[in-house]
Order: C-alpha cells, then sequence, then structure tokens
C-alpha cells in the first residue's frame, strides 16, 4: 500500500518558524552585551580576587555560546533540504538545545571545584568592587531575557536563552548581596558560598532543557504532545476505523511529525484524499505540522511490527 503524505504548512498559526524572524536581533543584541559584560566581570574578578565574579563570567561566557549556537541553528534550520538531508538541517536546532545544556553543565562543575578549593584557601576579597559590577549585571541579564520572554514557549532554544538570561540576573543579585556582606563583615567566605549556591540554580534551571533536548535528541514525542489524545481526535474524523503504527517525533525544536496507518472501509478508500485532509488539520491544531498517512482497508492484516 502506497504512502499519502501531507504537510501542514502555510496559513495556520501553528506554524511557528516565521514568527521567529525577528529574534535574530534578540539574539545578536544579547551575544554583543554579554561579551562586552563578560570582559568587564574577568577584569574585575581579577583585581578584586572574586571568584564569584569570575565564576559568573565563566557562566555569562557560556550564554554567550549558547547564544550564538542558537542563532546559528536558526539560520541553519532555514536552509532548504537537499537530496543529501530531506529535511534540510531543521534538526540543528535540537542538537544545539542539548549541547547548549551540557555546556553549563561542564561550566559548573569547575564552578563548584574552584568553590570549594576557595573554601580551604580563602583570599582577602574586594566586596564592593564585586556588589557595583555585579548590579550592573543585572540590568544586562534582566533585559536580554525580557527580549526573548514573549517567545519563550514557542521554541526550546529561546526558552533556553530566556532561561539562561533570567537565572543570570537572579545569580547576579545573590553576588550583589555577597558583595555587600563581604564589605561590611570581611566574611570572604560569602564569595564561595554564593559560587554553590550559583551551581545549584544553574543546575536546577538546566536539567529539564538537557531532558527535553535529549528526549527530542532520541526522536522521543515532544513533552506537550500527549499520544492517546492525537489517536482519539484522528478516530473522530469521519471515515476513520482505526488508527495504529502510529509515530511522532521532532524535526526540529519547533516542529513535530507524525507517520500513521489509517484503517478505512472498502467504501471510503475513494474519498481518502478527503479524510487526509481532515486528520492533516486536526494534527495542525495539535501542533503536529509534518503528517505521513499509509491507508489500510479494515479487510487486510497489517503485517508491518509494532501494529
Amino acid at each position: 500500500m502506497s504512502h499519502d503524505h501531507a504537510h501542514g504548512h502555510g496559513h495556520h498559526h501553528h506554524d511557528h518558524a516565521p514568527k521567529l524572524d525577528h529574534l535574530n536581533a534578540a539574539f545578536i543584541w544579547g551575544i554583543i552585551l554579554n561579551s562586552v559584560f563578560v570582559v568587564v566581570e574577568v577584569v574585575m574578578g581579577l583585581i578584586s580576587h572574586s571568584l564569584s565574579l569570575l565564576t559568573d563570567a565563566g557562566h555569562n561566557l557560556s550564554d554567550v555560546a549558547s547564544l550564538a549556537l542558537a542563532l546559528l541553528a536558526f539560520k541553519l534550520a532555514k536552509v532548504q533540504s537537499n537530496k543529501q538531508y530531506t529535511y534540510g538541517y531543521k534538526r540543528s536546532t535540537i542538537i544545539v538545545s542539548f549541547f547548549n545544556a551540557l555546556i553549563l553543565f561542564v561550566a559548573v562543575g569547575f564552578i563548584a571545584y574552584e568553590a570549594v578549593m576557595r573554601f580551604i584557601h580563602p583570599e582577602v576579597i574586594a566586596g564592593g568592587t564585586i556588589a557595583l559590577v555585579a548590579f550592573v549585571g543585572i540590568g544586562i541579564n534582566a533585559f536580554t531575557a525580557w527580549l526573548f520572554v514573549k517567545d519563550k514557549d514557542t521554541d526550546l532554544n529561546v526558552k533556553g536563552a530566556y532561561m539562561h538570561m533570567a537565572v543570570d540576573a537572579i545569580v547576579s543579585l545573590g553576588v550583589v548581596i555577597s558583595g555587600i556582606i563581604i564589605y561590611f563583615t570581611k566574611w570572604y567566605w560569602v564569595d564561595s558560598a554564593v559560587s554553590l549556591i550559583i551551581v545549584i540554580v544553574i543546575i536546577g534551571g538546566t536539567w529539564s532543557l538537557l531532558k527535553h533536548s535529549l528526549r527530542l535528541e532520541m526522536d522521543g514525542v515532544p513533552a506537550e504532545i500527549e499520544i492517546d489524545k492525537i489517536k482519539a481526535e484522528l478516530l473522530k474524523a469521519k471515515g476513520v476505523v482505526d488508527v495504529h503504527h502510529m509515530h511522532v517525533w521532532a524535526l526540529s525544536t519547533t516542529e513535530t511529525a507524525l507517520t500513521a496507518h489509517i484503517v478505512v472501509s472498502p467504501d471510503d478508500l475513494g474519498i481518502f484524499n478527503k479524510i487526509k485532509h481532515d486528520l492533516r488539520h486536526r494534527l495542525q491544531h495539535m501542533e503536529i505540522t509534518h503528517c505521513t498517512f499509509e491507508p489500510e482497508l479494515v479487510t487486510e492484516k497489517c503485517e508491518q511490527v509494532e501494529c
């Protein structure tokens, strides 16, 4: 039985890709602002001997890399498909979101190690300098997060960028507080304590990103998609007797694909195009934009595995 291929494109509000074009400027602004701030934090961190400033600079540098990779992924996702890559380079967005999460986990390992070493061998730190630099960081990170807040639920990379920046703003607030405490009390161990708190915050904010991106990387069903609901919706279509051998996976961080065997009666086989159109429309409302349906008669016995 031949496959019947259908794509959900065009005029439906579920096709997110065109709506994300304006994010190019947001990514570029984020990259520029955070790159400048990384340099400032490194210089001031070395001058003031502040581990929390240097660790925050390392975290911000990983954010710059994440923003740059996400921007590259968006560019690659628009590249036309070819004979070697029949879906184009859409999957690069999933790969990037996964690597961004890994980058953060590697970074926090170094931060945690340095923090423990500083507990053992504390250094004199300029609390006032720390507080001032981190205060500037709150503004930069909060502004960058604001650039992504409207679109954070449309794409995993955008959500990742938003989370990174929002977490950084909170982290910078923590560094400000530690700087003030150190300035007035000379409790230099607070710098290391704040660094460890930063590590916990980063891990907490990154875990879901790593879990979701790994799920998509393994062709798992996207978190917002419920298989049972999809099947129930398809069975509502006129002429559909049964649905089986259904597979759902992510083509990119914004596009989801589905294949399924659609069982119909011999009398309805002639109107399968009409059935297919109905099914495609229903799936577009469930955020599935690429569909492949194989018609199957109720009189047939499906010979494929996992039916």
